[in-house]
């Protein structure tokens, strides 16, 4: 019989190791010591393998790994109903910026990725990919939670609290990228929020240090048909194809939101590999659109879930 720390009986356990993925295990037990699973077992039959130092019983409950919740806006929680129910641009442009450049600083920053870890980890998310100012703040407040986390290397053309141009963005992300370079919690992405909010210059610079790097690229693309149609206007194409166009469309992308496509663009993110992240609360709460789902797995394009922001959803509930 081996000593271990601790044992959790449950009423089921889901397992999604590679060999058996999705296989649910009526009456289980899961057995833990040094912070690792060592083996599952029929509850009838744990005891006789393992004496626990801790034992604990889930009966009717399902036991299962920890949800990652792919995109989100964690210090938003603190702007939660704010501006309801308008279409995003107006959402955006006329109330969340202005309330964010009146609002926002570190403690603002801290106050509200405390609340989102609380609300996610109760939720069962045990990881999050982050997307906002002062990601060095979320990386702390998510490693003193013990929550893994990847945290994004916000880039915006425009001035904010946290820099004021696309170099002073990028240098203060490579900061907050060393700092955390091999950490067990942490990991980090370049973020450019958005097409229609980053110029090509830093999108370039963006996709190569990406690569010398090896770390993803975290953006909202195709949200809406507004966003779309400006990018035709201003430029001629498309917003995805000008990101094809600056060497974006790989598999280091998360290409968040996508309610916007055409066949023969989810037969371009098929080949390159694109992830795409569907947030569909947050779709339908700013009336954005509908992520075609099912072409894109049909596809073979990989697709994760994202609450978004909590001020665009308005929890951050996955299983909702």
């Amino acid at each position: 019989m081996q000593t271990i720390d601790t044992l959790l009986y449950g009423g089921m356990v889901l397992t999604l190791d590679p060999a058996h993925a999705g296989r649910v295990l009526d009456d289980h037990a899961i057995a833990i010591d040094g912070g690792r699973i060592v083996g599952i077992a029929p509850s009838s039959e744990a005891a006789r393998h393992w004496q626990a130092r801790n034992e604990k019983h889930y009966p009717g409950h399902l036991l299962m790994p920890g949800l990652i919740n792919a995109h989100t806006h964690a210090a938003m929680n603190l702007f939660r109903g704010l501006a309801d129910d308008l279409a995003l641009h107006d959402w955006l442009n006329n109330h969340i910026w202005p309330a964010e450049s009146r609002h926002v600083n570190e403690a603002f920053v801290q106050l509200g990725v405390e609340l989102a870890v609380a609300e996610m980890l109760r939720g069962g998310i045990t990881c999050f990919n982050d997307m906002y100012f002062y990601p060095d703040v979320a990386a702390r407040v998510a490693v003193e939670a013990g929550m893994r986390a990847c945290v994004g290397l916000i880039v915006i053309d425009f001035p904010t609290i946290w820099a004021q141009d696309s170099d002073e963005y990028l240098e203060k992300g490579l900061a907050v990228h060393d700092y955390y370079r091999g950490h067990t919690l942490i990991t980090t992405a370049f973020a450019p929020h958005a097409p229609y909010t980053v110029s090509d210059a830093p999108l370039q610079r963006i996709a190569t240090l990406a690569g010398e790097l090896d770390i993803p690229i975290h953006m909202h693309v195709h949200e809406t048909a507004e966003e779309v149609g400006q990018a035709i206007a201003t430029g001629g194409r498309r917003p995805l194809a000008r990101l094809d166009a600056l060497g974006l469309l790989s598999p280091a992308l998360l290409a968040v939101h996508m309610t916007q496509l055409d066949d023969d663009e989810i037969r371009r993110l098929a080949d390159t590999g694109v992830n795409v992240i569907h947030c569909p609360e947050s779709n339908m709460k700013l009336a954005s659109g509908v992520c075609p789902v099912p072409a894109l797995l049909e596809a073979g394009v990989n697709l994760a879930l994202g609450t978004d922001g909590a001020a665009s959803n308005n929890d951050l509930d996955l299983f909702g």
